[in-house]
């Protein structure tokens, strides 16, 4: 399991953070896997700094895009990048 500390913009982390959202669209440079967990920081990209929330999300699916190609159903998810599905996390294992 690994912990990754992420940037969320407000409009995306309110969401996440009332627990409305149950998911996160990400560019999937971190090899991203079930177990993981998002440690999710507020970030202002207009002050270009962080506001002090935070949360913790813990990694239940990972949809994995394979951009354009064999499966229709897939080709809306580009490749490299990945909708993970997330639960509330204390941040622990």
């Amino acid at each position: 399991m690994t912990t990754h500390e992420l940037k969320s913009w407000p409009d995306f982390f309110e969401s996440l953070f009332n627990g409305s959202k149950t998911f996160d669209l990400r560019l999937n440079d971190r090899d991203y896997q079930v177990g993981d967990v998002l440690h999710l920081r507020e970030w202002d990209d207009r002050t270009q700094q962080y506001t002090g929330r935070e949360c913790f999300r813990r990694i239940t699916y990972v949809f994995d895009g394979i951009g354009w190609g064999s499966i229709t159903a897939c080709k809306g998810l580009a490749g490299g990048y990945a909708i993970l599905s997330l639960v509330t996390s204390d941040g622990g294992p």
